[in-house]
C-alpha cells in the first residue's frame, strides 16, 4: 500500500509538470513570435486555443507513457520516444487548428515554435532531474571524503558505464577520478564528464597525484598479454586492482560495478572469447535425451551446465562420486526447474548397469567424460587405468551403438599423443576403439582432444593455491615444463560445439593457444596472492614425475589436420586398424588387468598403442615392481603381518603372487 501511494503521488507530480510544460511552451511560442509584444487579439487567440492544446498534448503524452517512467534514468533512447510523442501531438493539434479552429488569425510559426519548445522542455526537465539526482544530491547529503576515488583503465563503453553507475547509485560511495587509456585520440578528452588523465605508463604517478583508492580495469575484451602488462603497472602502486569479467561472461553486454572482482589467473592467461554457433548446438541438443558420464567431475559437471541451457528433453547424470553428484544435481535443478534430471550413482565398468541405463532412458546424445586422469597415480595403478579408461569407454560406446544413440562424444587428452605414460596410453587406446567402432555403427562417434583446464579438480592451480596458503614452497617439476591451458567453460563449450559438428570417427582438436610455462603460472599465482615469488614464497623444482613430458602435443604424425567452420576447432584424420585384432588385444588387456599383472598390462598397452614410449623405467610403485614386472624384495603393501612374505620371492610374477596369497588368506584381505 505504501508503494502504491508513493507511485500515485509521483504520477500526480509528473502530470502537473507536463501540464506546466505544455502551457509554458505554447505561451513562449506566442511571445517569441510577437517579440514579447502581444496585442489583446493575440492574447484572445492564445486563450481560445490553450484548452485544446493542453487536452490534446496531455492525452497523447499519457498514451505514449511520457507521463510515466523514471526520469533519473533518462537516456538518448528516451529522447527518441519524447520526439515521437511531441511530433504526434503537434500533428494532432495541427489537425484541430485546421479543421476545427479554421486557422483563424494564428501564425504557422507559432505552431512550429510550440513543437520545438515543448520537445526541448520535456527533454530538459528529465535531464535536469537526472543531473540533480546524480551530481548535486549525493554531494549535498554526503561527505566527499567518504567517497572512494576510482581510477578506471579503459575509457570505452565499459568504463563509461562504470561512471554512470557511480552517478546513479550514490550508495556505492564511489567517484571516478579519471580514465587511463592508451588511445592517443582520447588523450586529454572527457567522457561522461570525466577526464582521460594519461596512459598505462602514467598509472603510478596519477594514483599518487589523485589520491586513488582503487583501480578498476574496464577492458573486458583485453587479451591476456595486454592485461598482464597493465596489472604489472598497477602492482607498482600497491593499490587494490579489480577487473571486469571477459566479454564472454557478461550477460547482454551489461557492465556493473558489482561484477568487478579481483584479477585472477584466468584473466592473466586470458584467451579470446569463444564464438559458438548456437543454432547448430540447439539443433544438436534441444529436445534430446542426454547422458553425461563422469557428470560430477570438473569437465562433466560443466558439460551438464552448458547442455542444460539448450533445453534438452531429459538429462541423465552418471557418476560413482556420490557427494559431487548430489551437488551438481541440486545446482541444475535449482537453475533449470523445468528440466527433468536423473542422477545415477554408477560405474562405467559395470556393463549390466550401463546397459540398464541405456535401456531405461534411451539417450540420444552421450558425453563420455568418465576417466582417471592423474598421470603419476595411473603410473602406479596401470590396471585400474586400463579398466576404467579403456574398458569403461568400450562398455559405454558399445551400449551407445547397441541402443541406437545418435551421437557419442568422447573427451580425450593431449596426453594421448605419443604417450609417455599409462594414462595417455589408455586414452589413446580408447580413442582407437571409438574411432573404429564408428565404422561399424550408425551412431556418430567423435573424439575431442584438448589439454589442461584451469582449476579442475586436482589440477596444478588448486595445488599451488594450497601451497601458497601454507606459506610455500610452491613445487614445480621442472623450470622449462610447459602445458596447454584453457578455462573449464571454454573447453566444455568447444566440446559441445565439436560434438554438434561431428559426422563420425573424427578427432577434433581444440585450439589451446600458446603453451604456458608452469613456472610463470606459479609466479603469477604468488603475485595474485599478494606475495613476491622467490622472496616471500619460494618455488622449488622437484624433477619430472614418472610418465610426465616436458612439452605436450595435440597431434600425432600422420593424422593430418584440417580446419573446420569454427576458428578454434580443427579436425584430424581418423586412424583405422584391424578391428578383430584390436578387440582381441583389448580383451587380453582386460584379462591381464584382472590378474593384476601390471607388467603385462603395460606390455598390452604398448601392443595396442605402438607409439607409447615410457620414460626410462616404468614405476609400478604401489606394487613394488621393477621394469620386468617382477616382485621386488621391497614389496610391502600386501605383506600384512608377514603373512605374504613366502609368496613374494624375487622372480615371482605379481599376478601369481597375489592370487596365491588370496587363496590362503582371502578372509583377512
Amino acid at each position: 500500500m505504501i508503494g502504491d501511494s508513493s507511485m500515485s503521488k509521483r504520477l500526480y507530480v509528473i502530470a502537473f509538470v507536463n501540464t506546466i510544460i505544455i502551457i509554458s511552451a505554447f505561451l513562449l511560442a506566442f511571445l517569441l513570435r510577437f517579440e514579447f509584444k502581444m496585442s489583446a487579439h493575440e492574447w484572445g487567440t492564445f486563450i481560445q486555443l490553450l484548452p485544446a492544446v493542453v487536452i490534446i498534448k496531455f492525452a497523447i503524452f499519457w498514451r505514449t507513457c511520457l507521463s510515466r517512467g523514471w526520469w533519473r534514468y533518462v537516456s538518448l533512447v528516451d529522447v527518441i520516444d519524447i520526439f515521437k510523442a511531441n511530433m504526434l501531438a503537434y500533428l494532432c493539434f495541427m489537425l484541430y487548428v485546421v479543421f476545427v479552429y479554421g486557422m483563424r488569425d494564428i501564425s504557422r510559426s507559432v505552431l512550429i515554435l510550440d513543437f520545438v519548445l515543448c520537445f526541448l522542455m520535456t527533454c530538459g526537465v528529465r535531464f535536469v532531474t537526472r543531473i540533480v539526482r546524480e551530481q548535486f544530491l549525493p554531494l549535498a547529503f554526503s561527505r566527499q571524503n567518504e567517497f572512494k576515488r576510482i581510477l578506471v583503465i579503459g575509457a570505452g563503453c565499459a568504463g563509461q558505464m562504470i561512471v554512470r553507475e557511480t552517478w546513479q547509485n550514490p550508495s556505492l560511495k564511489m567517484t571516478v577520478a579519471g580514465f587511463i587509456d592508451d588511445d592517443p585520440e582520447k588523450k586529454q578528452e572527457r567522457f561522461q564528464g570525466v577526464p582521460v588523465l594519461g596512459t598505462r605508463h602514467d598509472i603510478a604517478v596519477i594514483c599518487k597525484k589523485e589520491g586513488i583508492d582503487e583501480i578498476i580495469i574496464a577492458i573486458p575484451s583485453a587479451p591476456g598479454k595486454d592485461l598482464r602488462a597493465i596489472v604489472e603497472r598497477c602492482r607498482e602502486t600497491r593499490i587494490t586492482v579489480k577487473t571486469l569479467p571477459g566479454v564472454g561472461d557478461l550477460i547482454d553486454g551489461t557492465v556493473s560495478l558489482t561484477q568487478a572482482r579481483e584479477v585472477d589467473l584466468n584473466d592473466l592467461l586470458g584467451r579470446s572469447p569463444v564464438r559458438l554457433d548456437t543454432e547448430d548446438i540447439k539443433n544438436f541438443l534441444q529436445g534430446k535425451r542426454i547422458l553425461v558420464t563422469g557428470a560430477a567431475g570438473s569437465i562433466g559437471s560443466e558439460i551438464c551446465r552448458q547442455v542444460a541451457r539448450f533445453k534438452p528433453a531429459d538429462m541423465v547424470l552418471f557418476d560413482n562420486a556420490e557427494t559431487p553428484l548430489f551437488f551438481i544435481e541440486k545446482e541444475l535443478k535449482e537453475r533449470f526447474p523445468n528440466l527433468p534430471i536423473t542422477a545415477i550413482i554408477g560405474d562405467v565398468r559395470n556393463q549390466r548397469q550401463v546397459e540398464g541405463v541405456f535401456a531405461d532412458f534411451l539417450p540420444e546424445v552421450v558425453f563420455h567424460a568418465a576417466a582417471y586422469k592423474h598421470v603419476p597415480m595411473m603410473e602406479a595403478n596401470p590396471a585400474a587405468a586400463a579398466v576404467n579408461n579403456v574398458l569403461g569407454t568400450k562398455i559405454v560406446s558399445d551400449a551407445a551403438h547397441a541402443f541406437g544413440a545418435a551421437s557419442f562424444v568422447m573427451i580425450s587428452t593431449d596426453k594421448a599423443v605419443r604417450p609417455t605414460n599409462v594414462m595417455g596410453a589408455t586414452k589413446r587406446a580408447a580413442e582407437l576403439y571409438v574411432q573404429n567402432l564408428a565404422l561399424q555403427s550408425k551412431t556418430r562417434f567423435v573424439t575431442v582432444r584438448f589439454g589442461n583446464v584451469l582449476g579442475s579438480n586436482g589440477s596444478v592451480v588448486p595445488i599451488f593455491k594450497e601451497q601458497i596458503r601454507k606459506g610455500g614452497p610452491v613445487t614445480v617439476t621442472h623450470p622449462e615444463v610447459t602445458r596447454f591451458f584453457m578455462t573449464i567453460p571454454e573447453a566444455t563449450q568447444l566440446v559441445i560445439q565439436a560434438g554438434s559438428m561431428g559426422r563420425g570417427a573424427e578427432i577434433f582438436l581444440l585450439d589451446m593457444g600458446e603453451p604456458v610455462k608452469i613456472t610463470r603460472l606459479a609466479e603469477e599465482l604468488i603475485r595474485l596472492s599478494g606475495f613476491r615469488p622467490y622472496e616471500d614464497i619460494e618455488i622449488n623444482f622437484t624433477g619430472l614425475r614418472p610418465g610426465e613430458k616436458l612439452f605436450e602435443e595435440l597431434l600425432l604424425a600422420g593424422e593430418g589436420i584440417q580446419p573446420t567452420s569454427h576458428e578454434k576447432i580443427m579436425v584430424a584424420r581418423s586412424t583405422h586398424c584391424n578391428w578383430n585384432a584390436l578387440n582381441l588385444n583389448i580383451e587380453r588387456l582386460f584379462q591381464k588387468a584382472g590378474d593384476l599383472d601390471m607388467h603385462a598390462v603395460v606390455a598390452m598397452l604398448r601392443e595396442i598403442v605402438p607409439e607409447y614410449r615410457s620414460q626410462g623405467k616404468w614405476v609400478g610403485s604401489f606394487y613394488g615392481l621393477d621394469e620386468g614386472g617382477l616382485v621386488g624384495n621391497n614389496f610391502q603393501v600386501h605383506n600384512r603381518n608377514g603373512k605374504a612374505s613366502k609368496y613374494l620371492n624375487s622372480g615371482m610374477k605379481i599376478g601369481t603372487a597375489v592370487q596365491s596369497y588370496q587363496k590362503e588368506f582371502s578372509p583377512s584381505l
